[in-house]
């Protein structure tokens, strides 16, 4: 008869399975991601055009010309790209946790709206005169939030691209990352570190703005997470960011003059 194994708790991990499990979820997604940044930031420096010369399109047509193939490409990219969701899922499980451990639940509704609109608000603005300042600076390119056709799923999409970076982000750059760091005996802000520098990376496509922009706001959420220990917070702030950014672009694109 055969008999089931009880799940492996968090102390028996050990600090190098720890590490060798994080390592496994970041070189299936963010992780691969900032390899691909990198190499993007290199051509994009070598380059015949200055960096503010050339875009970096952050929501774009998947099948130009080509408008349901465009929205089911959309759709099964939104799928896959969250999926590593489901594998940090799938290990705290494993770990004898949830993804409740870190905060990713709907216990505390109304609080975590509060925070992640406030945190949105002050985060947001500052994004945005930030990016403004190192474009015209010449050190990022010109960032285009949004390019989809317009048809009538453009704005479904360009929320559901928001929803699905401030889920997948959120809940492994900041959640699972800082919990698992430190249930490896990892100082709180050697912690951070490395999370916020990981955030930096996977958007170095953008240029050295959007590294260093990303890298304070990771610092920001990171410490909130420790002091919070919880990431629905963060995850609230981040898809409301992307959202207006997404959604606003779209509308004034063309109709101001200080929008690159």
């Amino acid at each position: 008869m055969h008999t089931q194994s009880p799940a492996v708790s968090p102390t028996e991990l050990g600090p190098k399975l720890i590490r060798a499990e994080i390592l496994v979820v970041f070189s299936v997604s963010l992780g691969a991601s900032a390899l691909v940044a990198l190499v993007r930031l290199v051509g994009a420096l070598t380059a015949p055009r200055e960096l503010k010369g050339q875009q970096a399109v952050l929501v774009g047509s998947l099948a130009p010309g080509r408008p349901w193939l465009d929205l089911t490409l959309q759709l099964v990219d939104a799928a896959i790209t969250v999926a590593p969701v489901a594998l940090v899922a799938y290990l705290l499980v494993r770990s004898g946790e949830s993804l409740r451990s870190i905060g990713v639940d709907l216990r505390e509704p109304g609080r975590d709206l509060r925070r992640g609109a406030l945190l949105a608000a002050a985060v947001g603005g500052t994004g945005l005169a930030f990016y403004l300042l190192v474009y015209a600076a010449g050190i990022n390119l010109a960032v285009v939030a949004g390019q989809l056709p317009d048809v009538w799923w453009r704005v479904p999409v360009l929320l559901l691209a928001a929803v699905q970076n401030g889920v997948l982000e959120e809940v492994l750059v900041a959640g699972y990352l800082l919990h698992r760091l430190e249930q490896a005996g990892w100082s709180p802000w050697r912690a951070v570190a490395v999370s916020a520098l990981l955030r930096g990376s996977y958007h170095l496509y953008q240029g050295f703005g959007g590294f260093v922009g990303n890298v304070v706001m990771g610092v920001v959420f990171g410490r909130l997470y420790q002091r919070w220990g919880r990431a629905m917070p963060l995850v609230v702030a981040h898809t409301l960011i992307d959202a207006v950014a997404f959604v606003g672009y779209a509308a004034l694109r063309g109709k101001v003059s200080w929008l690159p």
